[in-house]
């Protein structure tokens, strides 16, 4: 059987998402009621992470564990990568030894190249570009919570970074209404943007003025100002975002039963607001538990 990748959503087609949501709520079903589902035994799970992380590290760690298997986890620097092998024979390697890995890294292309000369699945932990592993336990935290995410309205508001561009490729594959409350000149990127737009058929709209944006929002997502390795920008970019910022005044224009949701971790008194991030709208611990129960689902779709 040919091996599956997960290098961005548009790799998933919709029955792939509706697979994925389906188990990962059984899953964490499952284990709420103490049943363990040991279905990767012997199975070997590499992580080889170059960005630091906490959610993403331990989500795909303590999944594997439970689910029967192992995992190794590998910092670039202390591999050969760091001597200049090349990505083609680093990769070959590891999947003689390996079942699966994930990776987390600044280059989109050295993914690709991974994917391209591994012989197991790989598994995108989050690039400079793209983070799918985190929409997919958003989209599960927006089901548990709204009972579906057809019809609902998604607004983004804040910098057009990787996750952004995550839920773009949600939207086209999953048909959403995705609405952008960007400052100008941080947009996603216009590649990125321009395909999604094209392909959305109207659904996905890019609205400047966050305070309009968020009228009928069902559900409102901020992430940082200066994504990973950006931090440098964060000086110059904070009187840019300053209305951008998730505060008590711009929640008070939406819906009632609006839910808030980052992917943390957050800058409290930049992009949102304390009040907000622990106030009665915020799902944001929800979307970091869903992340375990979520991997798991993608490590069984992947692995088995």
């Amino acid at each position: 059987m040919k091996k599956k990748d997960i290098l961005t959503l548009l790799d998933l087609s919709q029955d792939d998402f509706t697979w994925l949501f389906d188990r990962a709520i059984m899953l964490k079903k499952r284990q709420k009621q103490g049943i363990c589902d040991s279905t990767l035994p012997g199975k070997t799970l590499g992580l080889l992470f170059d960005k630091p992380s906490t959610r993403t590290r331990v989500s795909f760690e303590i999944a594997v564990i439970q689910l029967g298997g192992a995992s190794v986890f590998l910092s670039s620097k202390d591999t050969q990568i760091a001597r200049n092998e090349p990505i083609r024979d680093t990769a070959r390697v590891l999947s003689r030894y390996l079942d699966g890995l994930a990776i987390r890294t600044y280059s989109q292309d050295l993914l690709k190249q991974f994917a391209t000369f591994a012989e197991i699945p790989v598994i995108n932990a989050l690039t400079d570009l793209y983070h799918p592993c985190q929409i997919l336990s958003d989209l599960l935290t927006i089901i548990e919570v709204k009972g579906s995410y057809k019809g609902l309205n998604i607004i983004w508001i804040g910098d057009g970074n990787n996750v952004s561009h995550s839920w773009l490729n949600a939207a086209v594959v999953l048909d959403l209404n995705f609405v952008l409350a960007c400052p100008e000149d941080y947009l996603p990127d216009s590649d990125i943007l321009a395909k999604a737009i094209q392909s959305s058929k109207g659904k996905i709209k890019i609205m400047p003025d966050p305070f309009e944006a968020v009228k009928d929002a069902d559900v409102i997502y901020t992430d940082v100002w200066a994504s990973m390795g950006q931090d440098r920008e964060q000086t110059v970019i904070k009187d840019v975002f300053e209305k951008y910022q998730l505060n008590s005044n711009l929640l008070k224009l939406a819906p009632k039963d609006v839910i808030v949701m980052h992917c943390l971790p957050a800058h409290r008194g930049e992009e949102i607001t304390d009040e907000v991030l622990e106030g009665p709208n915020s799902v944001v611990w929800d979307q970091s538990e869903n992340k375990l129960h979520m991997t798991k689902a993608i490590l069984e779709m992947l692995m088995i």
